[in-house]
């Protein structure tokens, strides 16, 4: 034991640098995967836990006034029901800020999607006019209990009780109006109802959704939510960025132990003789294995519980979602078993490769072998032959030849080093399509940038005034949004009617063509796979009792609602219903316009009749996504920096055999290191060039899957910029170079005696 722990001491002093690379590496590989156990937790447990906490709905239906709703709670499958309750679609106002609300005559606290109050207390029949807030609007509103809540347009008032957390859909300006609990007298205009239904089996929700409609009859419902779509927009980014962390974490855990694997195989090579020494001085094959497996063991430990105790301890101190995310997972059950799975399975990975690589120490026979006559690049090629004919320099093509002669090693190495630089690709890949959703969001389904809304005071001709006469706007869209059932009634989609024939609305298709002649619409992705459809079908959909079967003629980008959209111009909707009048106006802004000026400029001409809104980006919710990426790729170097030693390392062994030859030929040791370099620049740049042609289509892949599962559909990966491309194969080649001149160099200058001792 005391002469392993010297072989194994002696080892270290002289790799320590690549015992610091592994170690680091398995840290940022293991801390990598723990936060995507944290943001999958982070996605799926807080609305899972409010949803149980409230007993929560299964089903929501809105339907009409009039509605009898009563033969609901006798379906088949539903266990209770809550309401229904009357609602009332207004906006309120506190602190300058407007947002869009349905009231909710609650008379008493339901036991069915029960509001879970955090702050303040619930409704008291004592005060008819409170409130109480979902936690979402309050935040947009910056209300706390006991302020007071306006209702432009009118001299009514309410007053914050309590703001409460809920399972159903929060705030979103623009796109989904926030929840405001009320009791049934401060609810004055009757716009519907609302009722929930908690199933017995989850499962069967598409089957009580169609039989409730089929009861109450389709031309009575107006919209539908379920629990699935629910926690899908409660999971939102979280489950991407752990998707993001989960990917490049298991990618740079399969390039760390393939680097591990090629090191030990390099340094096994490059000491064959001291294993040989050491067998025969009483060593066993178990032993020498050991000796390489406890040492590249004991490296990724430390890195790995030292990963752990960091996220443990100073993850949920790091501001924003990653710290809130580690904060909320630390709670939960089986956190304690995730915080120990995951370092001991990536030690345990990077064991099995260094076992596979140790395994070859032990072959090596107690009497070292006379390595092979003939040179380890084999014979020159006949391109290389050509090269040299045509007077190209002689350290170049050496190089070039020893770096492709077509070894089984050197192809080895190369795919070692191109998998870290494949994964830089695809992270820069993903790193410019979210630029590309700040920088041109026209071109990723966001043309619009402000959404315009009026309480109606001013009319449809005084709200286009406005809006003409400010320099900014470029282009105003009419549009208005409805709720459409889906064929079979298994629930609702968005139904836009956006823009005119004459004008039309400037989508971002991914296939097909723009909608211009009647009947003709344009879908999300989440849209089409709802109802099984592709570009060129015909769809019916009901609005009402109104049928609408429109000709989806091509597939937008469509980023809002989980792509569950399909959008008309306003003209094909007006054909069905010839008052539909425009709800909302999308502006396309000139260029250089500030959209928070124009949005105070049109809210100060509206005189409080206008509510302005920017268009919701999703991009704006993944900004941790940028400081994911820079983690990771730094990972990948220190991966690939590793690999690069070992490249480096294996060449200048298997080049000393031919010094004594190429001095002989009169090569001076310039020229003897300009060899060594040029094979390992070689294969840095052929590890480059395959990252690249392989790594752009993979992330092409892998991003528009993503975009697929989401809803926002196909097409909107984009490559990064030759420059940066170039910038990642210009790193690696000059870093290759660099890291290589100086032990090529030491080669090339050794003593004749200690040349013949290394090659004999």
């Amino acid at each position: 034991m005391r002469a392993t722990l010297r072989w194994a001491h002696s080892d270290l002093r002289t790799h320590r640098g690549e015992a610091l690379f592994i170690t680091l590496a398995t840290a940022g590989i293991v801390a990598s995967l723990l936060l995507a156990a944290a943001l999958f937790g982070y996605a799926t447990n807080p609305w899972q836990r409010t949803f149980t906490e409230a007993h929560g709905a299964h089903v929501w239906i809105h339907t009409a006034a009039s509605t009898d709703v009563r033969e609901l709670a006798r379906l088949d499958g539903v266990e209770s029901v809550a309401g229904p309750y009357r609602t009332e679609s207004t906006t309120v106002a506190a602190r300058g800020t407007r947002a869009a609300v349905e009231l909710r005559g609650t008379p008493d606290l339901p036991t069915v999607g029960r509001p879970l109050v955090t702050v303040g207390h619930w409704l008291d029949p004592a005060e008819p006019d409170g409130v109480v807030l979902e936690s979402r609007l309050a935040r947009a509103l910056l209300a706390e209990p006991g302020d007071t809540l306006t209702l432009p347009g009118s001299a009514r008032t309410l007053t914050v009780e309590g703001i409460a957390d809920s399972a159903e859909p929060g705030y979103s300006p623009g796109a989904q109006p926030g929840l405001v609990w009320a009791l049934p007298p401060a609810v004055r205009a009757d716009a519907g109802r609302v009722t929930g239904l908690r199933l017995k089996d989850p499962g069967d929700t598409d089957y009580a959704v169609q039989r409730a409609v089929t009861v109450l009859g389709a031309g009575t419902v107006g919209e539908v939510s379920t629990w699935q779509q629910e926690r899908a927009a409660a999971q939102g980014e979280n489950r991407l960025l752990g998707q993001v962390l989960g990917l490049f974490g298991l990618g740079a855990l399969a390039a760390a132990g393939f680097a591990v694997h090629g090191a030990i195989g390099t340094r096994i090579r490059g000491h064959l003789r001291d294993i040989s020494v050491l067998k025969a001085i009483g060593f066993t094959p178990g032993q020498v294995v050991r000796i390489f497996l406890l040492q590249h063991l004991a490296f990724a430990a430390l890195g790995a519980v030292a990963a752990a105790a960091l996220t443990e301890g100073l993850g949920n101190r790091v501001p924003g979602r990653l710290g809130d995310a580690v904060g909320v997972w630390q709670g939960l059950p089986g956190h304690t078993v995730t915080l120990s799975a995951v370092p001991v399975g990536a030690v345990l990975f990077i064991g099995v490769t260094t076992g596979l690589a140790a395994w070859r120490a032990g072959r090596v026979p107690p009497v070292p072998v006379p390595r092979p006559a003939a040179p380890a690049g084999g014979r020159l090629t006949a391109v290389a032959r050509s090269a040299l004919g045509l007077r190209l320099p002689a350290a170049l093509v050496l190089g070039c030849h020893k770096a492709f002669a077509g070894r089984g090693r050197s192809l080895a190495g190369v795919a070692r080093l191109t998998l870290p630089l494949l994964l830089m690709v695809v992270a820069m890949s993903a790193w410019t399509t979210l630029d590309r959703f700040h920088s041109s969001p026209g071109r990723v389904g966001l043309p619009a940038a402000l959404s315009v809304r009026s309480d109606g005071d001013l009319g449809d001709a005084g709200v286009r005034a406005l809006l003409a006469a400010d320099p900014g706007v470029g282009a105003a869209y009419p549009g208005v949004e409805l709720a459409a059932l889906l064929p079979g009634q298994t629930g609702t989609v968005a139904l836009r009617g956006l823009g005119t024939r004459a004008h039309p609305y400037p989508y971002t298709l991914a296939e097909g063509r723009a909608a211009r002649g009647p009947d003709e619409a344009v879908a999300g992705q989440g849209m089409l796979d709802l109802v099984h459809a592709r570009v060129g079908d015909w769809v019916r959909i009901t609005v009402g009792e109104r049928p609408q079967i429109l000709h989806i003629v091509g597939r937008s980008i469509e980023p809002q609602n989980a792509g569950r959209v399909v959008t008309t111009s306003l003209d094909t909707l007006r054909e069905n219903d010839a008052h539909l009048s425009p709800a909302f106006y999308q502006l396309r802004l000139r260029p250089g316009a500030d959209p928070r000026r124009v949005a105070s400029a049109l809210t100060r001409a509206g005189h409080g009749h206008l509510d302005v809104h920017p268009v919701t980006n999703p991009a704006d919710g993944l900004s941790p996504l940028r400081g994911v990426v820079t983690a990771l790729i730094a990972v990948l170097a220190l991966i690939g920096l590793v690999e690069l030693l070992t490249a480096i390392g294996g060449t200048v062994r298997e080049s000393e055999r031919d010094v004594l030859a190429l001095r002989a030929i009169g090569m001076s040791p310039r020229q003897i290191t300009a060899i060594t370099v040029t094979a390992t620049t070689c294969t840095a740049l052929a590890a480059a060039v395959a990252a690249t042609v392989l790594g752009l289509p993979l992330a092409h892949r892998l991003i528009d899957a993503q975009g697929g599962s989401s809803g926002i559909g196909a097409g909107i990966a984009q490559s990064p910029s030759p420059a940066l491309l170039l910038l990642l194969g210009t790193g690696a080649v000059l870093g290759a170079a660099a890291l290589s001149a100086l032990p090529a160099s030491r080669a090339a200058r050794r003593r004749l005696a200690d040349t013949l001792s290394a090659v004999s």
